[in-house]
C-alpha cells in the first residue's frame, strides 16, 4: 500500500489501534450502509444530501425523465456516453419482464434527477446527474417474451453488408440501456445501479462506452469531430425542427413503429488510426469530401456550405469525387435521411497496434429499412473511407415511447 503521507490517518505507533481494529470499523460501516439501504427499501425518508454552489458548473443541471418521448434522443449529446446490451434469460415471462422495466424506470427516473436509485449505498454519486439521461431500446428477442402479435412491432433486422466483420461480442442484444451525461462518475454509477436492477433478469451481452469533446471544451451545438479529425454530423436536421421531427419520428408518409417512438441502429466501426496516418492532409479531405479543417465541402467555404457535386477541377474530374464519404452518405432522396448521436471510442491497443479507436455510430430515424439501409448500401459499395474503417459491431434496437408518473417504459405494450 505504500507509506502514508504526513497528515493522514494512520495511527501513531503506540496508539493501541491495530489493523484488525479498522478492518473492523470498516465492516461496521457496511453493516450501517446495508442498513441505510434497508430502511429506504422499507419507506423511511432518507437523509438529505447537501449539494454545494455551482460557480457555473453543471453538475445539477437535469433533464426530465418523464415524457411523451424518451430523453436521450433529441438531447443534446453529452460528453460520455455507454450503451449496454442486455439478453433475458431463459423463461423470461411477460410479468418478469413488466417487473424489470418498473425496476429500471424507477431507478432511471430518479438517477436522471439527481436522487439515489433504490437501495444505493452509494448515493452520494447520484446528486450531481450532469444531463443524466437513460434511454431504453428493445431489441427482438423482447418483442417475442411479450408474444407472437407484438414480433411485428419489433425491430428490423439489417442486410448483411460486405464490409463488415460483425463479431457477436458486440452485435445484438434484446433489452439496451444507453446512458448519457457529461461527467463519467455519473454514467459509471448509473450503469451500476441500473445493472444490479437487471441482474436477476438479464445477462450483460455487451458495453461500448465513448466519448466527445469534455463539457465547456467547445459552444455548444458545434458539430462533433471523430478520431479521424473529421467534422462529423454536419447534416443532421436540428432537434426540435420539423425535418428532425419527420426523420426521427416519422410522418404520414413513412410513419414510426408506435407513436413517439423511433429506432436505433448501433455500429461499432473500428477506424484504422495507424494507416490513416500514412495518407497526406489532401488525401484524407478527398476521401472525405470536407475539409478537416472546419467541416466545409471541398466546393464551399464553411461547414453548412451545400456542397457542389457538379463542379469539376481544371482537369475535368468531380471536385467531390463520387467515391467520397460526404458524396456517398448524401442521399438525394430527402426521406433518406438520418438523425446520428454518435461517440467516439478508445480502446487498449491490441498485438503490435499502436491503437484500438473508431466510432460507435447510433443513428435514429422513423424506419430503418427506408431511411439507413440505402445510405449503408451505398457506402457499402464505394465509400473510399472503408479502407480505414470496419463495422465489427452491429445492433437494432426499437426506441419506445416515454412514459408518465407512475408508468414505465414500455407500459404501452402490455396494454
Amino acid at each position: 500500500m505504500g507509506t502514508p503521507a504526513p497528515g493522514g490517518n494512520t495511527p501513531p505507533p503506540g496508539s493501541g489501534l491495530r489493523r484488525r481494529h479498522l478492518l473492523f470499523g470498516g465492516a461496521a460501516a457496511g453493516v450501517g450502509a446495508l442498513a441505510a439501504a434497508g430502511a429506504q427499501l422499507a419507506g423511511t425518508a432518507a437523509p438529505q444530501m447537501q449539494v454545494a454552489s455551482e460557480d457555473g458548473a453543471n453538475g445539477t443541471r437535469t433533464v426530465p425523465f418523464y415524457a411523451d418521448r424518451q430523453a436521450g434522443v433529441g438531447t443534446a449529446a453529452q460528453a460520455h456516453g455507454v450503451f449496454v446490451a442486455l439478453d433475458l434469460k431463459t423463461g423470461t415471462t411477460p410479468e418478469r419482464l413488466k417487473s424489470l422495466l418498473k425496476l429500471l424506470s424507477d431507478d432511471a427516473a430518479n438517477l436522471t434527477q439527481g436522487k439515489p436509485a433504490l437501495a444505493d449505498t452509494e448515493g452520494e454519486l447520484a446528486v450531481r446527474p450532469a444531463r443524466l439521461t437513460v434511454t431504453f431500446g428493445f431489441g427482438p428477442g423482447l418483442f417475442r417474451v411479450l408474444g407472437p402479435e407484438r414480433v411485428q412491432a419489433g425491430p428490423s433486422v439489417l442486410p448483411a453488408f460486405s464490409i463488415d466483420k460483425l463479431v457477436p461480442e458486440l452485435s445484438g442484444g434484446d433489452l439496451l440501456l444507453q446512458i448519457c451525461a457529461d461527467d463519467p462518475l455519473t454514467v459509471a454509477h448509473a450503469q451500476r445501479m441500473l445493472l444490479k436492477d437487471s441482474r436477476s433478469f438479464t445477462t450483460v451481452r455487451w458495453v461500448q462506452s465513448g466519448f466527445r469533446r469534455a463539457y465547456g471544451t467547445e459552444q455548444s451545438g458545434t458539430t462533433m469531430r471523430n478520431l479521424f479529425g473529421q467534422v462529423d454530423g454536419t447534416s443532421n436536421p436540428a432537434p426540435g425542427s420539423a425535418e428532425f421531427e419527420r426523420v426521427v419520428y416519422g410522418d404520414d408518409g413513412m410513419p414510426a413503429w408506435t407513436p413517439n417512438g423511433t429506432s436505433l441502429v448501433i455500429r461499432r466501426i473500428s477506424m484504422n488510426l495507424d494507416k490513416w496516418d500514412e495518407l497526406d492532409k489532401s488525401g484524407r479531405e478527398e476521401a472525405v469530401g470536407r475539409r478537416l479543417a472546419n467541416g466545409a465541402p471541398l466546393t464551399g467555404k464553411s461547414e453548412h456550405d451545400e456542397p457542389d457535386f457538379a463542379a469539376v477541377t481544371p482537369v475535368g474530374f468531380p471536385v467531390i469525387a463520387d467515391f467520397s464519404h460526404l458524396r456517398r452518405a448524401r442521399p438525394e432522396d430527402s426521406s433518406q435521411r438520418i438523425f446520428r448521436r454518435a461517440f467516439n471510442y478508445d480502446s487498449v491497443p491490441g498485438p503490435g497496434g499502436v491503437s484500438d479507436s473508431g466510432l460507435i455510430f447510433a443513428s435514429y430515424q422513423a424506419d430503418v429499412q427506408r431511411q439507413f439501409v440505402p445510405i449503408q448500401r451505398r457506402l457499402d459499395e464505394l465509400d473510399l473511407l472503408n479502407l480505414w474503417t470496419t463495422p465489427v459491431g452491429s445492433a437494432v434496437f426499437a426506441i419506445p415511447p416515454g412514459c408518465a408518473p407512475g408508468g414505465f417504459v414500455g407500459d404501452g405494450l402490455f396494454a
